[in-house]
This record gives structure tokens, C-alpha cells and sequence, in this order.
């Protein structure tokens, strides 16, 4: 986890978002906005965010739309989901010391997937896209979980 003292406040209306496991709490502080459609997520990023040439790493702006997208569902439909399909389109770059907003909604749900698009961008210059197809988990299964 990134030392308090590297992540300066995040933007405003943002707020810490809560740990989603050992992976999460690796990767963030995240910080997280309701949105008036859909749902909103940031994090600062730090020099171990970025690859060896200084820029936030693909892997790390992939993990960050998957978990917005499927925050995103996830908000809308009051299901657990996991990803069944995720497709990122990288756009500019990014690099440390600079917030990563991402925005996301809900496109479509059925009965047991949904559908979600997204976006990250830096001072409202889009970074990366992402869409994707999350299965719904049945209640029984988020009870095992749990």
C-alpha cells in the first residue's frame, strides 16, 4: 500500500474507497464519487504504478477500468460480477504524479450479465476506454463469499 504521505488529497468529492482485497489495497489508495450517471473512481499515481519508461503501466490502467466497470455494475444492479470479458483501448499516456479519474455506467443488464463501458482521463484528457461483459452472481454464491 502507498505511504499517505506520496498521495496528496484527492479531487473533491472524492472519498477513500473501501479495501476489495490484498490486490486492491496493493495497487490504490483509491478514492471513489458518485456520479450522476454511473460512478467514479481515481488514484494518484505514484513511480511504482509505472513501467520502465516512467509511464503508468498498461496492466495497472487495465486493472483500474476493470474494477471501475465492474464498480459500476456492481452500484447499478446490486449484484457481485465477475469480468467474463474486458476490452481497453489505450488512448495517451500517463505518468506519475498525476491523478487517473475514471468514469463508468451501466449499458445494459439481463438476467445474469451485464454490460458496462468506461473511461480513465487525465485533466479531462482521456487516457484509456474500456467496455466490458460481467457475469451477475447468483445471491447463494455471494453468500459463500462473503
Amino acid at each position: 500500500m502507498a505511504d499517505a504521505a506520496e498521495v496528496p488529497a484527492p479531487p473533491p468529492g472524492f472519498l477513500p474507497s473501501p479495501s476489495r482485497g490484498p490486490f486492491s489495497a496493493h495497487n490504490g489508495p483509491f478514492f471513489d464519487r458518485e456520479a450522476d450517471e454511473g460512478f467514479q473512481r481515481a488514484f494518484y499515481a505514484l513511480k511504482r504504478h509505472c513501467n520502465g519508461l516512467g509511464l503508468v503501466h498498461g496492466g495497472m490502467l487495465t486493472s483500474f477500468l476493470d474494477s471501475l466497470l465492474a464498480a459500476a455494475v456492481h452500484r447499478a444492479t446490486g449484484a457481485a460480477c465477475v469480468t467474463i470479458h474486458l476490452s481497453v483501448d489505450f488512448l495517451s499516456m500517463a505518468r506519475a504524479g498525476e491523478w487517473v479519474i475514471g468514469e463508468a455506467r451501466l449499458t445494459r443488464a439481463a438476467r445474469d450479465t451485464a454490460f458496462a463501458e468506461g473511461r480513465a482521463m487525465i485533466a479531462g484528457r482521456d487516457v484509456v476506454r474500456a467496455s466490458g461483459v460481467f457475469k451477475l452472481m447468483p445471491r447463494r454464491a455471494r453468500e459463500r463469499v462473503g
